[in-house]
């Protein structure tokens, strides 16, 4: 069958768009190798600066590498340094006094002679606050006056034209990357930490350990394995979660009795059972510093319908109680 000129004509647009836009990606991947492997010893160098300010990393750019600059920022912000973006503009206009002795100031800058840049160059210069360079010429104003120059290669921008910022500026983000990374992993910053700035958004709820979610003492339904059926209804009413642990003399969790549980038990004698007769034992429990979306992936795989509810235990003995409910309040999924 002969296709229309028109379906003919798109499909070679098409294809004319897939090989641009693969032309792209493997520029910048190339130039993201050569970087790779150019770093050395000015990397470290710049590490232990920023390791050992006692103040911020304050990050200036122009244009899109004030974009890339902003994007940097908040990457260190959230891993654990603290980090703020100037506007060189605005710096040359007042700003300038948000920068202090104790910080470190990276200054980004493909050409290096953003004259923006001028005036934070000279104030770090003249009060001895640390400069470190991402810059793609070394003889450059910014390279020369940098105490640190982190050199970016020399690569063809992935533009056509060679003049819009596309490699440039995705090599600027992955140095930034980098030194952000390297940092995080020096200072040994963990996933705890990491939630302490990220307790929003779908990134904060996937890091949500159970016991920031779990009910605790009172709340939790819980009766000795002697008691009567008649009063283990009664506690799995007044708590409200559909269950009831047991605990044998030790204080351990023996079992767990829901309305599974009444359901298989269901008979004129009930009442008068004990709830050691009725319980599940070795029922499905979890941790306190266990994810709550791991712990809410184990009710969902338990059975047909799942279950609701997860004990949480510290050894053997019970600190709280988590239900399905409290996931997903919390947008944990």
């Amino acid at each position: 069958m002969t296709l229309p000129e028109d379906t003919k004509t798109a499909r070679l647009d098409d294809q004319r768009d897939l090989v641009s836009a693969r032309r792209v990606l493997q520029i910048e991947a190339d130039a993201i190798v050569q970087m790779q492997q150019a770093l050395d010893g000015e990397f470290i160098k710049a590490l232990d600066i920023i390791a050992n300010a006692t103040g911020r990393v304050i990050i200036s750019g122009m244009g899109k590498s004030g974009h890339i600059g902003k994007k940097i920022a908040a990457t260190f912000a959230s891993t654990g340094t603290p980090s703020q973006f100037v506007h060189p503009g605005e710096a040359s206009h007042g700003d300038l006094g948000m920068i202090t002795r104790e910080d470190v100031v990276l200054c980004l800058s493909n050409s290096g002679g953003t004259k923006e840049l001028g005036d934070i160059i000279a104030y770090t210069r003249r009060f001895n606050i640390p400069l470190i360079a991402i810059v793609g010429k070394a003889d450059s104003t910014l390279g020369r006056r940098s105490d640190v120059a982190l050199l970016l290669p020399d690569a063809p921008e992935a533009c056509s034209i060679g003049l819009a910022p596309t490699t440039s500026t995705t090599l600027t983000l992955a140095m930034g990357d980098a030194l952000a990374i390297a940092l995080l992993e020096r200072k040994g910053f963990s996933p705890d930490e990491f939630h302490v700035f990220h307790p929003g958004g779908k990134l904060g709820s996937s890091l949500i350990k159970v016991g920031d979610l779990m009910h605790r003492g009172d709340e939790m339904p819980l009766i000795d394995q002697d008691t009567l059926m008649d009063q283990a209804l009664l506690q799995m009413s007044a708590k409200g979660f559909g269950c009831v642990g047991i605990l044998d003399p030790q204080g351990a969790l023996a079992g767990i009795i829901t309305d599974g549980d009444l359901r298989r038990h269901m008979g004129a004698g009930l009442l008068t059972k004990k709830a050691c007769e009725v319980m599940t034992t070795q029922p499905q429990t979890t941790k306190p510093g266990a994810l709550a979306a791991e712990a809410l992936a184990q009710m969902n795989q338990t059975g047909f319908n799942g279950i609701t509810c997860l004990f949480v235990l510290e050894g053997v003995v019970p600190v709280g109680v988590l239900s399905v409910h409290d996931c997903l309040r919390n947008g944990v999924m």
